[in-house]
């Protein structure tokens, strides 16, 4: 992997504790080909199984433990790193100890990196509109067992608010039980809306009390240089959002 590979992932900008560290990964610096190019860490996307292992290789070596892969549905289960065992069915989970590395892939969904000021424990959330509808964050900040308001959240890279076009059926899913949300979404002539998912994310985040969030302000869908988005393109890779204690 290139010095200027590396330099490409992205190391988030948020007032976490010194033994948390965390990472999100690129298109940057990978084996895989075409519509995958060229770090591809996803393994249920249609990419060669071989190229996958190689780019899961190439970010090993700059772990401390191979990561905590998900198998991601969009849910609301949370795991705890530790224990989890081989590709639990869940969309977040939580480490209490040295170099349980947390991880969830993404291609427009925001990954929400969360750790409490102490260092003791972090956790990460994947957070589309339907895992945030679910009350993923909510799950993730339970299973962390420590007050909300002593978190620090950092929002990674996901769609941006000018071209995440959803339905009714998205807006009636926040809106209706909450009703202040209507104004993370703008209405379109079509009778669809412009969906503001990190307004959507910092909004479940301070209703649960977290209220210290960092990040967002990407856009997987209009940066193609450095993202995948599955809007974009659907046949596309998937690129890593991590988090663990280095203590």
């Amino acid at each position: 992997m290139t010095a200027a590979a590396l330099h490409a992932w992205i190391i988030p900008d948020w007032p976490a504790p010194p033994a948390v560290r965390a990472l999100v990964t690129t298109r940057a610096g990978g084996a895989s080909r075409g519509p995958f190019a060229a770090l591809n860490l996803g393994t249920r996307v249609g990419d060669d199984p071989a190229a996958v292992e190689h780019n899961r290789e190439i970010l090993r070596s700059r772990l401390p433990a191979d990561p905590v892969w998900l198998q991601q549905v969009h849910g609301a289960a949370v795991v705890d790193a530790e224990s989890a065992g081989a590709l639990p069915r869940a969309d977040g989970a939580v480490a209490r100890t040295r170099h349980s590395v947390c991880a969830v892939l993404t291609a427009d969904c925001v990954p929400v990196l969360l750790a409490h000021r102490s260092g003791d424990v972090v956790g990460i959330a994947h957070a589309g509109w339907r895992g945030l509808a679910g009350g993923v964050i909510e799950a993730t900040l339970a299973r962390m067992a420590v007050p909300p308001g002593e978190v620090v959240a950092w929002l990674g890279p996901g769609i941006g608010p000018r071209a995440y076009e959803v339905g009714r059926d998205v807006y009636d899913a926040f809106v209706v039980p909450d009703p202040v949300l209507a104004a993370a979404f703008e209405p379109r002539a079509d009778g669809k809306f412009l969906a503001d998912l990190y307004a959507l994310a910092r909004r479940r985040l301070a209703v649960a009390g977290a209220v210290a969030v960092y990040g967002g302000g990407f856009c997987t869908y209009t940066d193609s240089a450095r993202f995948y988005s599955y809007r974009r393109e659907q046949t596309t890779g998937r690129f890593a959002s991590l988090i663990w204690i280095d203590r």
